[in-house]
């Protein structure tokens, strides 16, 4: 089978389609055939060598996949011809550029029925990060008035249409061309971060959705009480304490594979209220090209790489 792997750090060049053997699912495993997977920021920082989640190459990126499963081990909760979704292992390597990839049964979670493959293969990482934060973390609730930074973006535009979904207010920060999108997605207010300082045009907010490192700017504009949700500088003890100490909460966040908050996706997005953004689709070869895509950080909504037709 095909599979992208890499030799060493470096830029997007050091992607390389590889062929490589298929792999057998164990016991409550099964064998997904893949036919797309996501591209995400932290696919781009791993294979650069900034994030040191893998241990030195060779070694393959990528997490977020949609496929059909093939096999199955005994005791998997899915049998073949099963349409899945999922972002198996994270933080530890997955490998989800490939034709197949064997996973535990429960990381994954069943296809909504309203995508496709590469728009299912935009969601798990992203929306699980939103989802995450927003309502396990954070618990949003109807009424309360919440602030979501890099709201385009691919976590952002999943945690606007998350937060609407549980009935908050939301005001969105994006750049002046993305506000119409973030409106579409259910902003009530839109800030253009680039001219406009938001801590003067924000305030009494009950969470702050921070994926940019700005999280000690929150207490300008959290009311007491309130809680910063980082996803960004979750390891920040001393942003921590600072937030703690000045009577608002701060709530760390990493994702992790969790099957039964992607079934509430699932359900939000076949009821209509969540919807993925595909921004370019790529065949697996264009691996690099993916990467130079997302690196760029100027990326609306998600790049996904088309596996199998």
């Amino acid at each position: 089978m095909r599979a992208v792997l890499q030799q060493s750090f470096g830029g997007p060049e050091v992607l390389q389609v590889t062929e490589t053997d298929k792999p057998a699912p164990l016991g409550g495993e099964v064998l997904v055939r893949v036919h797309a997977a996501g591209v995400n920021p932290v696919d781009v920082a791993v294979r650069a060598g900034a994030l040191p989640l893998l241990g030195q190459p060779p070694f393959g990126v990528g997490w977020d996949i949609s496929g059909v499963v093939e096999e199955a081990g005994p005791g998997a909760r899915f049998k073949p011809g099963d349409e899945v979704f999922g972002m198996p292992f994270f933080p530890r390597a997955a490998t989800a550029y490939a034709d197949y990839i064997a996973v535990p049964s429960r990381q994954v979670a069943r296809k909504p029925a309203a995508l496709t493959h590469i728009e299912a293969a935009a969601v798990p990482l992203a929306a699980l990060t939103a989802w995450h934060g927003l309502v396990d973390a954070a618990g949003i609730r109807e009424g309360q008035r919440v602030l979501i930074h890099r709201a385009a973006g691919g976590v952002g535009h999943f945690a606007v249409q998350i937060a609407k979904a549980r009935g908050a207010h939301v005001t969105a920060l994006a750049g002046a061309a993305n506000h119409a999108f973030v409106r579409e997605l259910g902003a009530d207010e839109v800030i253009d971060h680039r001219t406009t300082d938001y801590t003067e045009a924000a305030g009494d907010l009950d969470v702050v959705f921070d994926s940019s490192s700005e999280g000690v700017n929150a207490l300008k504009v959290l009311r007491p009480g309130g809680t910063l949700v980082s996803i960004m500088e979750h390891w920040n003890k001393d942003l921590a304490a600072r937030i703690e100490a000045a009577g608002r909460q701060f709530a760390g966040v990493s994702v992790e594979p969790d099957y039964a908050s992607l079934e509430a996706i699932a359900a939000l997005i076949d009821e209509g209220r969540i919807r993925p953004h595909v921004s370019q689709t790529l065949p697996l070869e264009e691996a690099a090209k993916a990467h130079e895509l997302v690196g760029s950080g100027h990326t609306r909504g998600k790049v996904v790489l088309q596996v199998a037709a």
